[in-house]
């Protein structure tokens, strides 16, 4: 039995057993746990849960008890602190300065209830030796930006009555997660913001009808600047004024609770933006308060600051930031922002991860891996139900594998070279020339013991400066040629490999597929946010939904083969099969084919020629076509007849064993499912 303060070795015995490559290692990763359990102990003292510890947003910023108001702020290099507003005329009167209450660097302020309105703005004037200059609370949860002086303000927010939520208790459905990735702000059609109003009655609904079951909402936390596509966070605690209010915000998530929708939440944590005024770096005047001190405070190529995760007042502020999302806004999980930055002091950066030594040598961050433990501890102790997603493309051992299990508790990573290798395609094979036994590598390749999220594309394809999957198959003819009216060939063609690409990464995605907002039914163009270079227009930051609605263009057709293949998805819980078998890859004829959750899936890549009569090798049995990508109802040309059945044959064996086959017609640029009966 392990004595008080004594460190189990088991962890990393139950990774080996699951990877045995990892043994040269072993004492690296016993090294890891004993960090992990060792900072776990100096959190909590041994006298509180470490999800008690992460309450931080309890105690520090500004709360009403009922008959006054406390106000509490963590600046240990300031030597005065006065809270300033339009409740005094933002002057620093003595009445409302700070007192240090302890030597870490707590500061109080304890006002009278009268003193404060809901929907004042207040900041902090914040003093050091050399220096001023106005903040805002690092654990504000509201801050809103002058629509003339585009200067950003905490606002007080207590209305009268606080939110009612509809759905009081929400279990996430048991189905594999189909994500479906979205931004509130350019979630609508016209050139300006969203909101979430909007976004809950015109949005949601279309969510739903489309067959996800999970939303994850970007850009949630208060950025700055808008173009940052929410990556450039400032306010960790606030949710984003420009979308409306926080219960508008709940009411959304309320909404999509009722609909049986979990909702997670993109958490940026891997970095911060570098505004001072507006953000928490340099808040105390020092650079080393919340981030690291010198060169490695700041990512070169994000221009931001870099959290230290070895200091216990960081952890304590980011451990409640994971705790007051679930607690206050009811959220369902998180996608967890560039993890691979977060666990290498070079970011991962211009890397290529080919082999295990990279996941061990000095380059590993071990406190940033520390800290993603201790923050899944919490979210998944404060609710089991809870989803954990890591974006994180060097491929990490253990990263997803639960925290019990010897891991470092994440529920899912992406599958971050698959979006890539379709561009790389794309871009550098016309498809008569793809690889079949390659293609079907890189979609089947990641760590068998670990849940994968699968996509085609997300977001990172959508940007300006890059394309997505539809316009660099079709590129500018889709300005002109996507009515039902006309006929392209270069239109056809992507269409046929657009719907193809996306089933066959939904037919081989690990545990879980994602999408971004607008690309199932082919979204014509990037994404740029309103900036100095296209004269702050809203152009491009938005999604034509019109286009999907319009029954004269083609967009329908590739929506309406989304929402068939999330049903397929959800009805065989093809995402529950973890293993797929390969029966048929042919490169000359361009052919794949593979079994997964009793389906047959069958793809020809062939741009040219058809097979009537293909032999496939399959179980004894009669199968059902019950998806087609060229049936006319998904904008194809119907050349085969829905619900067509096919009946394997014995073939005889030399040994006098008997094998059995079916005979199929594969069209050009095809993806077709079989059922067995």
């Amino acid at each position: 039995m392990k004595k008080k303060g004594e460190v189990d070795h088991t962890s990393e015995m139950k990774l080996l057993l699951r990877d045995p490559f990892l043994k040269p290692f072993a004492s690296v990763l016993r090294q890891r746990y004993e960090k992990i359990e060792a900072m776990e102990r100096r959190l909590t003292g041994g006298c509180m849960s470490l999800a008690d510890f992460a309450s931080g947003h309890e105690y520090f910023g500004l709360h009403h008890d009922g008959s006054e108001w406390v106000f509490r702020e963590w600046a240990p290099y300031a030597t005065a602190i006065f809270l300033i507003g339009d409740f005094n005329g933002w002057r620093k009167d003595p009445e409302f300065a700070l007192c240090r209450i302890s030597e870490s660097g707590n500061w109080e302020l304890r006002m009278p209830a009268d003193k404060l309105d809901h929907g004042q703005l207040y900041k902090l004037s914040v003093h050091w030796p050399g220096g001023h200059g106005e903040r805002i609370p690092a654990y504000i949860r509201r801050a809103v930006q002058d629509p003339h002086t585009k200067l950003f303000a905490a606002q007080v927010w207590a209305p009268v009555t606080t939110y009612q939520w509809r759905k009081k208790s929400f279990s996430p459905s048991p189905e594999a997660p189909r994500i479906y990735e979205s931004h509130v702000g350019m979630a609508q059609t016209e050139e300006k913001i969203g909101s979430f109003e909007e976004f809950r009655e015109k949005i949601l609904p279309r969510v739903v009808d489309a067959g996800y079951n999970t939303l994850q909402l970007m850009a949630i936390q208060e950025h700055p600047y808008y173009g940052s596509f929410g990556y450039q966070v400032s306010s960790l605690f606030a949710a984003s004024s420009r979308f409306g209010t926080p219960e508008e915000l709940k009411s959304l998530i309320d909404a999509a609770h009722e609909a049986g929708i979990s909702v997670i939440m993109d958490i940026v944590h891997s970095h911060a933006a570098r505004n001072e005024q507006e953000g928490i770096s340099r808040f105390d005047g020092t650079f080393y308060q919340y981030f690291h001190n010198g060169p490695r405070g700041f990512h070169w190529a994000w221009d931001s600051r870099c959290f230290d995760y070895g200091k216990p007042e960081v952890l304590h502020f980011l451990l409640s930031n994971c705790r007051f999302w679930l607690d206050e806004y009811h959220f369902d999980g998180f996608r967890f922002d560039g993890v691979t930055s977060m666990l290498y002091l070079d970011h991962g950066l211009e890397r290529i991860f080919a082999s295990y030594q990279d996941y061990f040598g000095q380059n590993v961050d071990d406190d940033a891996l520390v800290y993603l433990t201790l923050a899944n501890k919490v979210i998944h102790t404060v609710r089991p139900d809870a989803v954990t997603v890591a974006e994180d493309v060097s491929g990490m051992p253990g990263l997803a594998v639960p925290i019990e299990k010897g891991g470092y508790g994440f529920d899912y990573r992406l599958a971050m070279g698959v979006p890539d290798y379709w561009i790389k395609i794309v871009k550098e094979k016309p498809d008569e020339e793809w690889p079949m036994a390659n293609l079907y590598h890189e979609l089947t390749n990641r760590r068998i013991d670990e849940k994968t999220i699968g996509y085609a594309e997300s977001h990172d394809q959508a940007l300006v400066g890059d394309k997505t999957l539809i316009f660099r198959l079709i590129d500018a003819d889709m300005y002109e040629h996507m009515s039902v009216f006309k006929s392209n060939l270069r239109v056809e063609r992507g269409m046929a490999l657009h719907k193809m690409i996306r089933l066959v990464t939904l037919a081989t995605a690990g545990s879980g597929y994602l999408n971004f907002m607008g690309n199932e039914f082919g979204h014509p163009e990037w994404i740029d946010f309103p900036r100095e270079g296209n004269n702050w227009s809203y152009r491009y930051a938005r999604r034509q939904w019109n286009l999907r609605d319009d029954n004269s263009l083609l967009y329908r057709f590739l929506a309406e083969f989304d929402r068939a293949m999330m049903r397929l998805a959800s009805e065989y819980a093809l995402l529950d099969a973890q293993v797929t078998n390969l029966i048929l890859e042919h490169q000359e004829n361009q052919l794949l084919g593979f079994e997964r959750a009793g389906l047959v899936f069958l793809f020809s890549f062939n741009p040219v020629q058809s097979f009537p009569d293909y032999p496939v090798d399959l179980p004894l049995g009669e199968y059902h076509l019950i998806l087609d990508s060229d049936a006319k109802v998904f904008g194809g040309h119907g050349r085969l007849q829905p619900g067509q059945t096919y009946f394997t044959r014995p073939i005889p064996l030399p040994d006098g064993a008997m094998w059995h086959r079916a005979t199929v017609y594969l069209p050009t640029r095809t993806g077709l499912v079989l059922r067995r009966i």
